[in-house]
């Protein structure tokens, strides 16, 4: 049955939504690339929430997404800007979804990694910063995750230089139990991480970079690049230790940095892989055959999708990624933590829609389609 969606412009056009879904199952386990998503929270609408108060999670709904993935041989990046680190979920909120999701994790035999941040503090001085990263290690490496040691905003608004970047993370890599993540999140995720390892010069910044990993190669299992440069991010793999890996963050051109040349390739942790999850392990898992071709065949009609959902304001990216998962029947409701929801346009949410639509990315193609036209009803559209 037609959907009249609006466009950019404002005019409605006719859109026939696809009637069977892209069929995907679970599979074998991926052996190539290790996999992260990094997963959405599921906020709970009967709360009595307002944006500034704290979040209100849905539970059972938020794990169950996380089996999901992990059905399809994803591992779960937890606790990251996904799902809404600084934007709606606070420390406590953070602290509980990793308690949770660690256990469920071993519960399931699933891989985790959470992130490890500042957000519990705003500001102050590098001991400050250093104690608020040292406290959220603790509680990750408690509950048997990896960790992730994430941006920070307390340590951007703090450093003084690439210094006391040196500093930080140099103290943190010799006091982790086991081998982290390092993550670069770059400003246009985060405006606030402007400037990030001491200077807005990128290639001085990279120096600095892989001057903390150099010091500690046997504590950094991999670093997650996230700057939406392809080329940067080959360049940067190809000078790292031997044995780190590198997790490629751009949701821009996520399948080429995957695939790899010659001198290697990217793994990945990526927020496309939230609403792309069966069909980015169906990929992995054609590219664990050796046939690349294929894999960029299921892949690159994605990004199209992708670079939808990331564009500028690209932090606001998520609010995409729950309404993909509200119409694929992930939660019954598209309300998200911090009010969210309302971050996107209707022309936006409606040309993600026929994207993943196109893409047969709704297991129940008629439930994303009158769920679609109740969204449309309730913003007036009548054709």
């Amino acid at each position: 049955m037609t959907l009249h969606l609006p466009g950019a412009d404002g005019a409605l056009r006719a859109y026939e939504p696809r009637t069977e879904p892209l069929a995907l199952t679970p599979g074998a386990p991926l052996t190539s690339r290790t996999v992260f998503s990094a997963a959405h929270v599921v906020a709970d609408p009967y709360a009595d929430t307002t944006p500034d108060s704290p979040a209100a999670v849905d539970w059972d709904a938020t794990l169950a997404f996380r089996r999901h993935l992990w059905s399809h041989g994803l591992g779960v990046a937890e606790a990251m800007d996904t799902a809404q680190r600084g934007m709606g979920l606070d420390w406590a909120g953070a602290a509980e979804l990793i308690r949770r999701s660690a256990a469920e994790a071993k519960a399931v035999g699933g891989r985790i990694a959470c992130g490890v941040g500042t957000d519990q503090i705003t500001g102050g001085t590098l001991a400050e910063v250093r104690a608020a990263y040292e406290e959220q290690l603790a509680l990750v490496e408690e509950s048997g995750a990896q960790a992730i040691l994430m941006a920070s905003r307390a340590l951007a608004a703090t450093a003084q230089g690439p210094d006391d970047y040196l500093e930080v993370y140099g103290h943190l890599l010799r006091q982790a139990a086991e081998p982290v993540v390092l993550h670069w999140l770059g400003p246009m995720f985060d405006p606030a991480l402007e400037g990030y390892w001491g200077s807005s010069d990128l290639d001085a910044a990279t120096d600095t970079f892989l001057e903390v990993i150099a010091a500690h190669p046997d504590k950094v299992d991999g670093i997650k690049v996230s700057l939406l440069d392809a080329r940067r991010e080959v360049d940067l793999r190809r000078r790292l230790p031997q044995g780190v890996r590198c997790y490629t963050g751009d949701d821009f051109n996520y399948p080429e940095l995957i695939a790899g040349d010659e001198q290697g390739f990217s793994h990945a942790l990526l927020g496309i892989f939230d609403p792309l999850g069966p069909l980015a392990a169906e990929a992995v898992r054609v590219l664990d055959t050796g046939n690349k071709e294929g894999f960029r065949a299921l892949l690159d009609p994605t990004v199209e999708l992708s670079r939808h959902l990331f564009q500028a304001p690209t932090r606001f990216y998520k609010t995409g990624v729950v309404f993909l998962a509200w119409l694929a029947g992930h939660q019954s409701h598209f309300t998200m933590v911090g009010g969210l929801q309302s971050a996107r346009s209707l022309p936006h949410l409606s040309r993600a829609y026929e994207l993943a639509d196109g893409l047969g990315l709704f297991p129940d193609p008629k439930l994303a389609e009158e769920r679609m036209r109740t969204l449309l009803h309730l913003y007036g559209v009548t054709p």
